[in-house]
């Protein structure tokens, strides 16, 4: 017998800036929303990476609706043209968001969504799925509970789930004994976690905009602090591959950041190994040493693995999910970020039907849609969700997807006329 699903909440899996607007943008629907965060408090991912500056000034990081609720309250809005740090990020907007009582009353804090399916339905079964409700197993403060729901919002983010060092995309030999002294993303170097770095030699690993901030921080710690030595290990064969700051970078922290990098490189106060592939790391003597092929790095006292994230997908097991076996994001969305093709300035608008999955109701949004491409903004997680939330509203809002063949320009793909 099928049952009117109508009646049951959205579920939002994930308490930050992209699962609090969806939830906002519900409400203004006339949807009911529920929220599951994992950590303490809204925006605990955040938290982890708060001594961070934002490569996105505030005018991009806000929700246009997520400030019209603040500021009924009195809330004031930052500089729009500044660039907020993680923690400024939390505390001046996304905590002030989730304390909101329409949102605070629906949040549900210290509560991990763990597995996800269709009620008397595994991923198998097909007779009557679409109209059977979605179940989420909670793990809360009072132990489990299943949770019924009308469609799923994964909005988990990927901080938690970091990539491997090893070059075949798997933990290199030795990695996870070593984990005591890597750090994986970018560490507190100048504040709370400074004496793991004073006086060390470091290894960095990683091409992308995180290694460039841990490599900014620990030269301005070695300012300070005798003794240390800097080695930054990259798998391209050129250096000049990596640094290279476009002149018309719209996003102006991102160009004066590898500005400084190359301005460092310059100067030789960073070491660099090219072509780096990790395929071991031995513990001798005390210290660290990487392997890449016939070479061994110099050896360190720590490493910090600034190799990008990934999707946790294992609580989606018993759903439809369609994904692009590469990017590991939704199939439509795909060629859309390609990080071989596009940078976060070129990926075009997207939405509903490019989230689209086999199973109807579930949309996986924000960072976590882009799978392991780092080229997310979060003005486009926005865009998401004003689009997947008007197809909740009303499916058939949902236009065709875009054809997506032309090579990386701002304007490169384009819906069909």
């Amino acid at each position: 017998m099928s049952r009117d699903i109508t009646s049951l909440p959205v579920a939002i899996i994930g308490a930050g800036p992209i699962g609090l607007s969806a939830a906002i943008h519900l409400l203004e629907a006339g949807l009911e929303p529920i929220l599951f965060e994992s950590g303490a408090h809204a925006g605990a991912n955040l938290a982890s990476w708060g001594h961070v500056r934002m490569f996105s000034p505030w005018s991009w990081n806000i929700d246009a609706l997520a400030a019209e609720l603040l500021q009924e309250q009195g809330w004031r809005a930052p500089d729009a043209a500044a660039y907020p740090t993680g923690a400024e990020f939390l505390d001046r907007y996304v905590a002030p968001l989730a304390a909101h009582p329409s949102i605070s009353s629906r949040l549900h804090v210290d509560s991990r969504v763990t597995h996800v399916s269709r009620q008397q339905h595994d991923v198998l079964r097909s007779g009557g799925r679409d109209e059977a409700p979605f179940v989420l197993r909670v793990e809360g403060p009072d132990g489990p509970r299943d949770v019924q729901a009308r469609a799923v919002i994964d909005a988990s983010g990927t901080y938690q789930t970091p990539n491997w060092i090893g070059a075949h995309g798997i933990p290199a030999i030795g990695e996870q004994a070593a984990a005591e002294v890597i750090a994986y993303g970018v560490p507190d170097i100048r504040g709370t976690q400074a004496a793991e770095y004073a006086g060390k030699s470091v290894l960095v690993i990683g091409s992308g905009h995180s290694a460039l901030n841990a490599l900014q921080d620990l030269i301005a710690l070695a300012d300070h602090e005798e003794g240390m030595r800097i080695v930054w290990g990259v798998r391209s064969a050129n250096i000049e591959e990596v640094i290279r700051p476009a002149p018309n970078d719209e996003l102006e922290e991102r160009k004066a950041l590898e500005l400084r990098i190359k301005a460092l490189l310059e100067e030789g106060r960073i070491e660099v190994v090219t072509g780096l592939a990790v395929e071991a790391i031995e513990h001798q003597a005390g210290r660290w040493v990487v392997k890449s092929g016939e070479h061994r790095l110099p050896a360190v006292d720590r490493i910090i693995a600034a190799t990008g994230f990934r999707p946790s997908l294992g609580l989606l097991s018993e759903l439809r999910v369609s994904l692009d076996p590469a990017t590991q994001s939704p199939i439509k969305l795909a060629p859309l970020i390609d990080p071989n093709q596009h940078s976060c300035g070129s990926v075009p608008e997207h939405g509903a039907a490019e989230l689209l999955h086999a199973e109807p109701g579930l949309f996986i949004l924000g960072i976590k849609s882009y799978g392991r491409a780092p080229t997310f903004l979060m003005r486009t997680g926005y865009q998401q969700v004003r689009s997947v939330v008007a197809a909740l509203a009303d499916p058939a809002s949902i236009r065709p997807a875009p054809v997506c063949n032309a090579p990386a320009t701002r304007n490169a793909c384009s819906a069909p006329a």
